[in-house]
């Protein structure tokens, strides 16, 4: 059975750091992409950054030049480097990863910027 487990998040003042990270066990199939998503309270989860098996990442618009996404470990473990972290990014944190099998997701992690 797929696992993702993240870890990282808590509070931050803005303007401040975090590095959320998610491992994977389980697969029997290499990842093909793994991916951030949040959700923020009243709101829709949506897509924060994606990293595909070929190392090519894509940001959301609201993260870019703030937020950097990677991989090591064969594509079985991703980060999200979150600096200059600002009150709007507060939700909860997805991990995602994709194989040739189905779609899975993490239990999530809270990000809490504020004062």
């Amino acid at each position: 059975q797929v696992r993702l487990v993240e870890s990282g998040g808590g509070l931050v003042q803005p303007g401040g750091s975090l590095r959320l990270s998610c491992v994977g066990s389980g697969n029997e199939y290499s990842f093909n992409a793994m991916a951030w998503y949040r959700q923020a309270p009243g709101k829709q989860r949506e897509l924060v950054a994606i990293i595909t098996s070929g190392d090519i990442p894509n940001y959301a618009d609201s993260v870019k030049g703030r937020f950097s996404i990677s991989t090591i470990s064969a594509g079985n473990t991703v980060y999200l480097q979150m600096n200059n972290l600002k009150p709007e990014d507060t939700a909860v944190y997805y991990c995602n990863a994709v194989d040739m099998v189905k779609l899975y997701w993490g239990q999530g992690t809270q990000v809490t910027v504020s004062s």
